[in-house]
């Protein structure tokens, strides 16, 4: 179990960011997901998370996506295509209320 409360490796690279779970003073509260960094700019990820829906009158399931703003450290290095392991935060912007706590 690592200082943010989940059992993910802390990163071996130090920063200074003040919004980094690791190095800072963000905590960690809510929900947790595993996604697909779908496009990558500085400090910013779009993170895709697909869920499976029901359909009653069909009785099938129906393939859902959204896509999430993640706050990314500079301590974790991330690029588009990678599989990443985002948690919910306090609002960091207008936009962003989930950071990224590992690379997968």
């Amino acid at each position: 179990m690592s200082a943010i409360g989940y059992n993910v490796p802390i990163p071996k690279e130090q920063c200074n960011d003040p919004t980094c779970p690791f190095h800072g003073s963000l905590s960690i509260r809510g929900q947790v997901f595993v996604g697909e960094a779908v496009s990558q700019s500085e400090g910013t990820v779009v993170v895709k998370k697909e869920r499976n829906h029901y359909v009653k009158k069909y009785k099938r399931y129906e393939r859902r996506t959204s896509k999430i703003h993640a706050h990314t450290p500079p301590c974790i290095k991330v690029n588009k295509g990678d599989t990443v392991r985002i948690a919910e935060c306090r609002p960091i912007s207008k936009t962003v209320s989930f950071v990224v706590i590992e690379k997968l």
